[in-house]
């Protein structure tokens, strides 16, 4: 079944009110992929060196795709404003002028766990199912209404702050390579911020707001698929 293109039958309800619906939102953040089993085990400091490297390996995959979702989104936006706050995201990850961009704050974390620039930049160690599910989300993201693909992106307000615990579980690790997760809590918060206001403002009948919940859901099972992936690559 395409997410992008099946619709959502009308259930004869009245609509949420913006703060139930909000709230219906952050529920789905009880199956967020930070509590898949690899998640909580490799945050509890029970991985070992090569486990990690293939997840950062892995991860970088869809840290690459996420500049080309994002500018799929931004194709498809009619609104200057909109397009004006958006387009941070797309420099955010690539970078502009002096600032590297957190892909390559994710780089230097796989540096830091002992992958060679050139071997995490040529995709070697990528999953195909890895590969699979991350083309999923930006095939979605340049078919679905800009709306729907703007929602797909809430999924950061769903998790709490990723890794706080690695410096201590991992101490062979170079802390600064650990910048990528520090770098990317503001810019996260900011773009929670804009991308809720859209969904709001769009998302306002039941139908239309189970929609939205569908399309939480399609992005979780991305996230959890790649993390199935990458347990099974590992092993």
């Amino acid at each position: 079944m395409d997410i992008a293109t099946t619709p959502t039958p009308d259930i004869g309800l009245p609509p949420w009110t913006p703060a139930e619906f909000e709230a219906q939102l952050h529920e789905k953040g009880g199956a967020h992929a930070i509590r898949h089993p690899f998640s909580l085990r490799m945050n509890a400091g029970r991985c070992t060196p090569d486990e990690l490297r293939c997840w950062v390996a892995n991860r970088f995959y869809y840290q690459v795709c996420i500049p080309r979702k994002d500018a799929a989104i931004l194709a498809n936006m009619p609104d200057r404003e909109h397009r004006r706050l958006w387009v941070e995201r797309i420099l955010g990850h690539d970078g502009y002028g002096d600032a590297p961009g957190s892909i390559e704050a994710w780089t230097r974390m796989g540096e830091a766990v002992g992958l060679e620039r050139e071997d995490l930049w040529s995709l070697r160690r990528v999953a195909p199912a890895v590969r699979f599910a991350c083309d999923s989300y930006v095939h979605f993201a340049a078919r679905a209404p800009w709306q729907e693909a703007v929602c797909s992106s809430l999924i950061e307000m769903l998790a709490p702050p990723i890794h706080p615990g690695w410096s201590a579980h991992y101490p062979w690790i170079d802390a600064e390579g650990l910048a990528y997760f520090r770098s990317r809590m503001p810019p996260a918060g900011r773009d929670t911020e804009h991308g809720m206001l859209v969904t709001l403002a769009h998302f306002t009948t039941r139908p239309a707001q189970q929609r939205a919940l569908d399309i939480l859901q399609f992005k979780l099972n991305i996230l959890w698929s790649v993390l199935d992936a990458i347990e099974r690559a590992c092993a």
